[in-house]
């Protein structure tokens, strides 16, 4: 795979920052790097990956000179995205388990929903969110979204494991069927799936001494037998894993749902997450995926939907004054383009590619 067309940490996540911010010139050297090599639209394509990525970039502008790049791009979304809406569905006909790669947000249709979302192919969207809908069928009465492989997909589990974070597991599709419901844009069985995954998610929260929720990133098959998670306590707030990308998704959903009584509950679950000054300690870079940026960004759009008030001011410090590790690479989401979007404070939807808006 050529790096420039990714957009996790290639010329396409840099374009991003540039578009977003209107320095045309670096945005137009930036894209010229990210098709130097071409632009795939074959099965690995992604929303972070290939022709999705560029559409995603570029509906950012709406200068005429990008107008065939975005229809191109565009074009290229819909392909790969049919071609792995046939095989999704041809795995569930038979009733075998996925890989988070299939509907996950970097590598999977939910990523593709993503930009088919910001791109306005709302009959494609639809598709998509059909594909989740069945996702969260059970498979032999584990959720349909159970994997047969460890939280590091190229790493076997017996049993497999349920994934729960935004960016690879359950959060990320919950977060995009609660979005579109919002949207006004409905399949049936919507509001059946969002309300299914958030069940699953209250079976599995957990509550520290203190009373503040979390939720473990992912469980066993152990874990089920045990009824408890091997995850003892809160992680590393993090948006890709941790409280913060979970209690988003959970609050999109009570929207969705019109329950305030859960939005109040995850809105509560963050604010505890924030005011805990050991979490907020595990975090050690800036970046958007697992830094104080991710956080920040996530606090912003959590605040901005919440029925309670909630103090930032704290995390935007903590973010200033988070170094840049010596090695911070210059991509979008562990580097330095995703934390200079963060400061430019852009009001617009780039971090809709985070499931946070």
């Amino acid at each position: 795979m050529t790096a420039g067309q990714s957009l996790a940490e290639g010329a396409a996540g840099i374009a991003l920052l540039h578009l977003e911010t209107g320095d045309w010139q670096a945005a137009y050297a930036a894209l010229e790097q990210a098709v130097a090599d071409g632009v795939s639209a074959a099965e690995p394509a992604s929303l972070y990956w290939g022709a999705p990525a560029l559409a995603f970039v570029l509906a950012a502008s709406d200068q005429p000179g990008l107008a065939r790049a975005k229809a191109t791009a565009a074009a290229g979304t819909a392909t790969v995205t049919r071609h792995r809406l046939d095989a999704a569905h041809r795995r569930i006909d038979r009733r075998q388990r996925p890989p988070y790669a299939e509907y996950d947000l970097i590598r999977g249709l939910t990523g593709l929903g993503v930009t088919l979302r910001r791109t306005g192919d709302l009959d494609l969207l639809r598709d998509v969110l059909t594909y989740l809908v069945r996702l969260t069928d059970p498979i032999n009465g584990l959720p349909g979204w159970w994997c047969l492989h460890g939280p590091h997909r190229n790493q076997p589990l017996p049993g497999g494991h349920g994934n729960h974070g935004v960016a690879h597991g359950i959060a990320g599709p919950l977060a995009l069927l609660a979005l579109t419901h919002l949207d006004g844009v409905h399949v049936d069985g919507q509001t059946e799936a969002i309300t299914r995954i958030v069940r699953w998610l209250d079976s599995w929260q957990r509550h520290a001494r203190e009373g503040a929720a979390w939720w473990p990133q992912t469980v066993t098959l152990s874990d089920l037998e045990c009824a408890e998670p091997a995850q003892t306590g809160p992680l590393r707030p993090s948006w890709c894993y941790g409280t913060p990308g979970i209690a988003r998704a959970q609050q999109l959903a009570a929207r969705a749902l019109g329950d305030t009584t859960r939005q109040h509950n995850a809105e509560t679950a963050f604010v505890a997450c924030i005011t805990d000054p050991m979490q907020l300690g595990r975090l050690v870079d800036r970046g958007l995926c697992h830094g104080t940026a991710g956080l920040l960004t996530a606090a912003r759009r959590i605040t901005a939907d919440a029925l309670i008030p909630i103090s930032i001011g704290p995390l935007a410090h903590l973010h200033q004054h988070t170094m840049p590790a010596t090695t911070e690479p210059a991509g979008f989401l562990d580097g330095a383009a995703g934390v200079d979007l963060v400061a430019a404070g852009t009001a617009t939807s780039w971090d809709a590619c985070l499931l946070l808006c």
